[in-house]
Formats: structure tokens, sequence, C-alpha cells
């Protein structure tokens, strides 16, 4: 089975999105950074436009992965991707369904009985490909409960002051990860730390 690997973009000052959950200063490198297009598919497609050393790192990543794992707040956000995230079936840890949910021909689904539950069912669905996880919340709790393998997090050239941090809450600190991979795209640095276990 594949690994669990937390996918994140971050501002240098560590936030993910600002205090009204806005996104858009930490993801401009996806847009404007370099020539290099990259379509992402899925339900509610978009074109990427980056450095070539930034698509190498994309492509690399979303190559390896077969599912996603998400919370309620990030799938709110992103709008529930139209029905279908581009990097495969979307599983959503939530206390509730919301409402007009699930939906025809969607590979949105949603877990109510618990994280481990949720991780179990995206790993199922990835197969041998790894599952990749989206939102601070959601990150936080599988690094608490020791399930993360790796850590994959796009540093954008930005500094938000305030906001959604990504390392906020954890338990069993300090934690040592691995080594990291390191590529430096326009406007970013592409960083990815595998997760030591105890």
């Amino acid at each position: 089975m594949g690994q669990l690997v937390a996918i994140m973009s971050m501002s240098v000052d560590g936030y993910v999105a600002d205090p009204d959950d806005g996104v858009a200063e930490v993801f401009d490198w996806y847009f404007g950074s370099g020539d290099v297009e990259i379509h992402t598919g899925g339900s509610d497609p978009m074109t990427f436009r980056v450095s070539e050393a930034s698509a190498e790192h994309i492509r690399g990543l979303a190559s390896g992965l077969g599912a996603v794992l998400t919370g309620r707040r990030t799938f709110e956000v992103a709008q529930g991707w139209g029905g279908n995230h581009a990097w495969g079936p979307a599983f959503v840890l939530t206390h509730h369904v919301p409402a007009g949910w699930p939906r025809p021909d969607s590979t949105v689904h949603f877990v109510t009985d618990g994280l481990e539950s949720a991780v179990a069912q995206a790993k199922a669905a990835a197969g041998e490909k790894s599952v990749g996880v989206h939102g601070a919340d959601t990150i936080q709790q599988c690094l608490n409960a020791g399930l993360l393998d790796e850590i994959s997090v796009d540093v954008a050239a930005v500094l938000l002051g305030s906001g959604v941090r990504l390392f906020d809450h954890l338990v069993g600190t300090p934690s040592i990860l691995g080594n990291p991979t390191v590529s430096h795209g326009v406007g970013v640095t592409h960083l990815r730390y595998p997760v030591r276990t105890a």
C-alpha cells in the first residue's frame, strides 16, 4: 500500500491561509511563476503555469497519488472540487455529510466515523499509490496519530503575518523529521520530508 503524504503550500512564516481562509498568496506561484503548463483535470480543472523545477515537482508528486484525504473546511473552501478531485477520489473527514451531498457521478466521499476509518478508506481506494492529505487540521490529526509518512510543503515567498497555521496543535514535539529533498522554483521552495516513526 502507498504512503500518507501531507501536501500543502505555506507562507515562509508558516501560514496556509489568511484569517479569512484566503489562499491566493500561498498559491500564486501555481499560476504565474513560469511558462510550463500543467493541466490538473478533475471536474473543476485548472491550468498551472510554473517553472520547470516546479513542474517536475508537481508531476512527480501527482503521479504517485491515488486518492486524497481532507477535512471539511478544505472541502468547503475548494467548493467540493466540482465533485471530482484531480488526484483521484477524495475522502472528507467530517462530523456530518453536507446538504446536497453525495452527488451522482461524484468521487467525493464523506467519512463520519473518525480519522482511522478515513485513512483506511483512502488507502484502499489508492491501492498501491499514495494518499495526499490536504488541510492543516487533517494534517495535524494525522501527525498526532503517527499516521503520516511524508510532509511535502511548498514554501511560497510571502509573509502573511496571521491566519491558519499548518503546524499548530501538535503533540509529541519536538518531532525530528528525516532529511529533506529540496527543489527551488520561482517564488517557491519545494520541501519533502520523510516522517520518522518513534
